[in-house]
């Protein structure tokens, strides 16, 4: 099995920054084997969507609305990922949650909760 700890979330002005991080732990040949890890996003009252992703190799995908604003990025030799939020926006309030791609299977976090206040 695969465990992802996500940190860092809290409450933020808007305008600041926050920086979460995931740490994924569990069965080695598993954890060696990391596609994808990502960051989505669920606001109360609405579906859950993708916010950042990064491959492997490094290839990063943003939401449109974070693009600019958001930086994902991993370690590759720690297991760990991470979500750098500047310029945050009340719209950027939502639970944050981890998730990794180790094919064939999906895992996510428990999800930390990032509230932007005006």
């Amino acid at each position: 099995q695969v465990q992802l700890v996500e940190s860092g979330g809290g409450l933020v002005q808007a305008g600041g920054s926050l920086r979460l991080s995931c740490a994924a732990s569990g069965m080695i040949f598993r954890i060696n084997n990391i596609d994808t890890m990502g960051w989505y996003r669920q606001a109360p009252g609405k579906q859950r969507e993708l916010v950042a992703t990064i491959t492997s190799g490094g290839t990063t995908d943003y939401a449109d609305s974070v693009a600019g604003r958001f930086t994902i990025s991993r370690d590759n030799a720690k297991n760990t990922a991470s979500l750098q939020m500047n310029g945050a926006k009340p719209e950027d309030t939502a639970v944050y949650y981890c998730r990794v791609s180790i094919p064939p299977k999906v895992y996510w976090g428990q999800g930390t909760q990032v509230t932007v206040s005006s």
